[in-house]
């Protein structure tokens, strides 16, 4: 009867998935809606993935919402490595002018974001940027044009800076803290690509890849088995919800929102 219940639930997106053949961001959206990394991670164990996907713990949250959670990130990877320069680094000219034109040049030639043209709404923007020095790649303003660009949130190998305002702004990001950057990209580093292979917290990440994140860290689901391990995780979490409503009951806590079962 439990798993009858799963399956009713899950039905319209088994039906798009089957009609479709290939379930669409907004499908996996939905699929993933409430799924925190420890059910991911049981439902990839489920489906034979064990030890797959986890990223190191390093990589955790900047801030954590312990009210609302919204701190949490369930979205669609949209890939992105810079790397360090090996370009000259001394502007020519180094009056306040000149170092200005070079910054600027740097910015718009070598390291820019010419990728934020192809921000969705649902992406989770993955960053590969390892080794390239005290660099911020992130900051509190382009994080927030990213954010007007659709992108739920940021998971970064390091290179985060401005983090007091990205804070009190509300982005979700997850980043080793020990690997922040505090100078910017000019003279540091230049951007690589976008929308390919990537490698954060000692995992390959592809775009169109399922992110989802907490207070556990983060965890990728390959896109190809997003489905399956959805289910997997589905049923775990309910079973989780039921054993903590009990225990909450009997020892007289209020119910709260992670334990009541969505209708």
């Amino acid at each position: 009867m439990k798993r009858l219940v799963l399956l009713l639930f899950l039905a319209p997106v088994l039906t798009v998935a089957q009609q479709k053949k290939e379930l669409t961001d907004a499908d996996i959206l939905k699929l993933y809606e409430g799924l925190r990394v420890a059910d991911v991670s049981d439902g990839m164990d489920m489906v034979g993935l064990i030890d797959v996907g986890l990223m190191d713990p390093a990589i955790s949250p900047l801030w954590k919402d312990i009210d609302k959670f919204s701190h949490q990130l369930t979205g669609i990877a949209f890939t992105v490595r810079y790397v360090p320069t090996n370009r000259r680094t001394i502007p020519a000219d180094t009056t306040m002018e000149g170092y200005k034109n070079w910054r600027d040049q740097w910015y718009t030639h070598i390291s820019g974001e010419p990728f934020i043209k192809e921000l969705r709404p649902g992406h989770v923007i993955i960053i590969e940027n390892p080794k390239d020095g005290d660099t911020g790649s992130v900051g509190s303003n382009n994080s927030m044009l990213w954010k007007k660009s659709g992108a739920l949130g940021i998971i970064s190998s390091g290179g985060i800076r401005d983090t007091d305002e990205i804070i009190k702004q509300g982005i979700p990001v997850y980043t080793d803290y020990f690997q922040r950057g505090r100078g910017i990209r000019p003279g540091r580093n230049e951007f690589l690509y976008s929308q390919k292979p990537v490698v954060v917290g000692g995992v390959l990440i592809y775009p169109g890849d399922v992110i989802v994140a907490d207070g556990d860290g983060v965890i990728v689901v390959p896109r190809q088995q997003a489905l399956k391990v959805a289910i997997a995780a589905k049923e775990e979490l309910r079973l989780d919800k039921q054993a903590r409503l009990k225990l909450y009951k009997e020892l007289g806590l209020p119910v709260d929102f992670t334990v009541e079962e969505k209708e």
